[in-house]
């Protein structure tokens, strides 16, 4: 049983009203039956959290590197499934899961069992060059995998390392696309001024385009992706970008019942923004395509409605630009659908979805149209991992077996009834309880507040998110269920407190 509040309450009705939801989530997932004796029941703290060990890791680090960025060393062989155990022994409820990445969480017996097969241990091994050199499995294995979850409509998909690279490569292809559209032919004919001038950087080889991007979004750190990314200016400074039409993402107000007039005035101004851009940078880089993130993340996980996706999908029919889903943080079931965009229920689907971190590998879908044919145009040496296939394939069986696609959005709707009692409990502190499944925020306000309450929250033995100005936010996986939702909303319930006393 969680512990009382300092004020006398317990969370006495989310628990009511979550035990059907426990119940049903546990019947439905081996993994709380298999691993019961090795998951905790709760996070146990023995030191300063980080410890003594992890800081003289980081001082270790330092000589050799910058370690300033570094939160925790961990002990991965000890964790297990939703909890995180650190170089100092601390136990951990993990709602971060290696920022945002890991889907059945730590240790998962099923992912053990896959990497003692010799297919996985093969391409361990062998480490295939994919784009040359893929192994013979590869066709049946995407088919397995990959093919099994795409995208409503979007046939075509390419691996890649991480979700800066997926990003990046998207844009190439939204490029080919745009110019293929314009020629007629996906190159132009031998000897066109096209081959000699791209090798000096210079139109029309290298044509003035640009893709559209939002104030507050994160696409990744490589240069194209980080001229598309807004949400820090330590992420940017020093390093030059590309100028590129900016923008603004909807500020929504909370509690959303309350706003819904402001709330969609501001949607209905930031799409007329959004299409005046469009329109203006025809005759500067004309926009091949915009990219857009379902729930804003880094940026201080913004949301934006239904209505305001699907308007601005048909501005770019309209427009005759390329629609680019950023589905890195919110792909892979964790919102309650596999897809975020699925929630939006637009007509037609985004002629591109990037992933990444929970799928386990990095990617793109795409569709028919923005496909190219030509060899070398999308291309690096390893185009991926061919053991993260092997683990997504084990993966999604699980997924599928123990209904944790519903599970996600259950314990969503439970973890953010928990929140919004935090609300009422603590007023003109705790603010704007949003999420889609358990993609979840709160906003903790007051100078510096946010950040105390993180921090007195991990001395608890609970990791949570931080983002934009006063955002919390968690990120859990698929394996959390109303009961941790419990310990987590509890434990934050206390930090507050702790911090309002002090």
């Amino acid at each position: 049983m969680l512990s009382k509040m300092s004020c006398g309450v317990k969370f006495g009705d989310v628990l009511r009203r979550g035990k059907a939801i426990s119940q049903s989530a546990t019947k439905h997932s081996r993994f709380q039956h298999a691993s019961a004796a090795v998951e905790p029941n709760a996070p146990s703290v023995k030191t300063e959290v980080p410890g003594p060990n992890t800081k003289n890791l980081i001082q270790e680090t330092s000589k050799i590197q910058s370690a300033q960025a570094v939160a925790l060393f961990c002990d991965f062989e000890k964790s297990q499934g939703n909890y995180l155990v650190d170089a100092d022994e601390n136990v951990l409820l993990d709602c971060f899961q290696q920022i945002s990445s890991l889907p059945l969480g730590y240790n998962h017996p099923d992912l053990l069992e896959t990497c003692n097969t010799a297919a996985a241990q093969s391409a361990m091994i062998n480490r295939p060059a994919m784009a040359m050199f893929p192994n013979r499995d590869f066709p049946a294995l995407i088919d397995k995998t990959l093919l099994k979850v795409a995208p409503r409509g979007l046939g075509q998909v390419i691996t890649m390392a991480c979700g800066s690279c997926s990003n990046e490569n998207a844009f190439k292809s939204v490029f080919f696309w745009y110019m293929k559209k314009k020629r007629g032919v996906e190159l132009p004919p031998l000897g066109d001024p096209a081959y000699e001038s791209c090798m000096r950087n210079q139109p029309p080889g290298a044509p003035k385009l640009s893709i559209l991007s939002f104030e507050g979004a994160f696409h990744g750190r490589t240069l194209g992706a980080l001229s598309t990314t807004h949400s820090k200016p330590i992420h940017k400074i020093d390093v030059p970008s590309f100028d590129w039409p900016i923008a603004p993402f909807p500020r929504l107000k909370y509690p959303l019942e309350e706003f819904e007039r402001e709330n969609a005035a501001e949607e209905a101004r930031c799409l007329e923004v959004a299409e005046d851009l469009v329109e203006q940078w025809k005759t500067k880089a004309p926009v091949a395509g915009l990219i857009i993130e379902p729930v804003q993340a880094e940026g201080g996980d913004f949301h934006a409605s239904g209505d305001y996706f699907r308007k601005l999908k048909k501005m770019t029919e309209r427009q005759g630009i390329a629609f680019i889903c950023d589905e890195v943080q919110t792909g892979m079931a964790v919102t309650g659908r596999w897809w975020a965009h699925e929630h939006f229920e637009m007509e037609k689907s985004p002629d591109v979805v990037t992933f990444a971190k929970k799928m386990l590998t990095g990617g793109y879908y795409f569709s028919d149209e923005i496909r190219w044919d030509i060899g070398y145009r999308v291309f690096n040496t390893w185009m991926g991992d061919p053991v993260k296939l092997h683990l997504l394939e084990k993966t999604l069986k699980v997924v599928n077996r123990d209904n944790l696609v519903e599970q996600a959005g259950k314990t969503g709707k439970h973890l953010i009834g928990g929140l919004k009692q935090l609300e009422k409990l603590h007023p003109g502190v705790a603010n704007g309880s949003r999420g889609l499944g358990t993609f979840s925020a709160i906003d903790i306000l007051g100078e510096g507040i946010r950040d105390k309450v993180h921090k007195q929250l991990l001395q608890k033995g609970v990791l949570a998110g931080v983002c934009g100005a006063a955002t919390m936010r968690f990120r859990p996986c698929l394996l959390f269920t109303p009961t941790h939702a419990d310990m987590l909303v509890d434990n934050l319930d206390q930090a507050i407190r702790d911090v309002k006393k002090s």
